[in-house]
């Protein structure tokens, strides 16, 4: 197994481009399974999860180039089957994304059920519920979801409000982006990467009304043709690492990022501390003097996002006071609490609420990454610990964070990563 070898203590300096985003990037390949000619996608992050969802379209009969630049081209004009291969969607929640187009082109999809992860259960009942009232017959059995009809109609869909599901929002609308008259989604997710998928899909010739709202309107076409696009910038790898700059009382620029997008985290990160200076297309954070604790709650976007709540912890366990943070979205966000206590925080977590006594310093230690985000605080508690810290399980990160320990070092960390050997080696995903 790789691991990621960390020795703390260093302040980040510098600047950052960032990735393309891994949030907008699934479903936007997905996607492309409803045009019957070439799609060319620019900004793709060179991650476990881009490739996972390339072999998804793949098997699917899809023609896909990935270049080292970050193009995928995808020529979907002949399709060989309807049925989603359960080993690859298996590793990666995000190839459901598959069932929306697959029922909108062939009229019939057949994708194995995800079921829950470490994050906690995420079921699939609001996708399938919206697919029904699209016109489609469901069946789940055998751990597959079945789906079938002769032509999907407009509806209207009402997400539940507490949620603001991001997936179902977007199977709704590559589903419906086909369908016979209009849909019309209620309590739609309003994510930065909702939006640049929208845009990708009216490139594509679809009619959709409301981006950015919590209504989108849908009028369906009778076909969809190829186009090209750029992904958006990873909001989360910008926050991540703006969250390892504070950590470590360090002096980062992340670009290009449109400062809205992280409105909730850098007023967070004010509240800390750090000083934040928002430009038109970039974010600084810089901090000297130690963290003052601050409470945050996860909420749907324009609220403080989920998948930035564990590095916030591992950035705010060093702060003067006691944080309060209550997870709104995952039931077991909080798996990674045991793993930064190894390196000496103070946290009690009870139910989806977590207590933070902010201690004077962190100290290296071996950790494993349960997931993609945890993994993420692992590598920003380790960058501001006393000594080495050594991460394993670190294809997690590779899942979600493109050449990290990389822009890490371009930034001043002492960060490695060691292939199974134990030599030093360098990220490759090619």
């Amino acid at each position: 197994m790789e691991r990621i070898y960390v020795q703390g203590g260093r302040k980040l300096r510098g600047e950052v481009r960032l990735s393309g985003s891994k949030n907008a990037s699934l479903p936007i390949l997905a996607a492309t399974l409803l045009a019957e000619d070439t799609c060319v996608i620019h900004n793709v992050p060179r991650i476990e999860d881009t490739r996972t969802m390339i072999e998804v379209l793949r098997a699917l009969g899809a023609k896909v180039k990935f270049t080292d630049s970050g193009t995928v081209t995808v020529n979907a004009s002949r399709l060989i089957t309807h049925v989603a291969p359960y080993e690859l969607v298996k590793r990666m929640r995000a190839s459901f994304y598959v069932a929306g187009p697959l029922l909108a082109r062939l009229h019939k999809a057949e994708v194995p059920l995800p079921g829950g992860c470490i994050l906690g259960t995420r079921p699939v009942n609001f996708h399938t519920d919206a697919f029904q009232k699209l016109g489609a017959r469901v069946l789940l059995a055998h751990g597959f979801m079945r789906a079938e009809c002769r032509q999907l109609t407009g509806a209207l869909i009402y997400l539940d409000p507490r949620w603001c599901s991001v997936g179902t929002t977007m199977n709704i609308v590559m589903a419906a982006a086909a369908a016979q008259g209009r849909t019309v989604v209620e309590n739609a997710a309003r994510d930065p990467e909702v939006q640049d998928f929208i845009k990708f899909l009216r490139k594509m010739g679809a009619c959709i009304q409301g981006a950015g709202s919590s209504s989108l309107t849908i009028d369906g076409v009778r076909k969809l043709s190829g186009c090209e696009h750029t992904v958006i910038s990873d909001r989360i790898e910008a926050g991540t690492l703006l969250m390892s700059a504070a950590a470590t009382g360090g002096d980062v620029t992340v670009y290009p990022l449109e400062p809205v997008w992280l409105d909730q985290v850098l007023e967070a990160l004010s509240g800390a501390g750090a000083n934040v200076t928002r430009a038109d297309n970039a974010v600084r954070v810089q901090r000297s003097g130690r963290m003052r604790a601050v409470d945050i709650a996860t909420a749907p976007f324009p609220g403080f996002p989920t998948d930035l709540h564990p590095p916030f912890v591992a950035m705010i366990s060093l702060a003067e006071g006691r944080s309060v943070i209550d997870e709104r979205i995952y039931e077991s966000r909080f798996a990674y609490v045991d793993e930064l206590r190894r390196m000496g925080t103070d946290i009690n977590v009870l139910g989806q609420t977590a207590v933070v006594r902010g201690v004077q310093k962190l100290t290296g230690a071996p950790v494993e990454a349960p997931d993609i985000r945890a993994g993420a605080a692992l590598i920003t508690a380790a960058l501001a610990a006393e000594g080495e810290s050594e991460i394993s399980n670190i294809v997690v990160i590779d899942r979600g964070y493109e050449s990290i320990e990389q822009k890490l070092a371009a930034l001043g960390a002492s960060i490695v990563r060691h292939d199974s050997s134990g030599r030093q080696a360098q990220l490759c995903l090619a």
